[in-house]
């Protein structure tokens, strides 16, 4: 089924939240949705590296970084071992780099920004805790939907219950 965050929003009005603050699309894929996977890594991705290595089929990589703009977090390397694990898209509260390459790639990437500056490398972060930014809770296990014109968060898989209207 088609991701339409606007069909979504309409048909689950009061179920889903919308995260306020504007991300730009980056990846070759612009609409995808899926489980809950968080991390939080302020100016590291050592902890993203891992996570993608690991079967990501379904689920969305949701990185807080605290919205910093001054060291990437995925660059096309960790988007293209997202995409061979499956991952159905990454969320970067943050900034990414080698953006053409990641154009390239078939997975949804959404992020603040770019910066040409490779991420920190001291293996900080943390893994499935909540994360709140955009005026939202990303909760791990809950559900995401992204595309064109914003995100969404709902407590379940609302696209299994969803109609398609438009």
């Amino acid at each position: 089924m088609k991701i339409s965050t606007c069909d979504l929003s309409d048909e689950f009005e009061d179920d889903v939240q919308p995260v306020v603050v504007h991300f730009n699309d980056y990846g070759g894929v612009t609409a995808f949705g899926g489980e809950i996977v968080t991390l939080r890594a302020f100016e590291d991705n050592s902890l993203v590296r891992e996570e993608v290595h690991r079967d990501g089929a379904g689920k969305v990589l949701v990185v807080d970084g605290g919205a910093s703009m001054r060291y990437s977090l995925v660059g096309d390397q960790v988007a293209q071992l997202a995409c061979d694990h499956g991952w159905t898209g990454l969320i970067v509260n943050g900034v990414i780099r080698d953006s053409v390459e990641v154009g390239k790639i078939a997975i949804g990437v959404k992020a603040l920004g770019t910066i040409p500056r490779r991420s920190r490398k001291e293996g900080k972060g943390f893994r499935q805790v909540p994360l709140f930014f955009g005026s939202v809770a990303f909760q791990p296990g809950e559900y995401v939907y992204a595309d064109e014109d914003g995100i969404l968060i709902a407590p379940r898989n609302i696209l299994k219950e969803s109609k398609g209207v438009d």
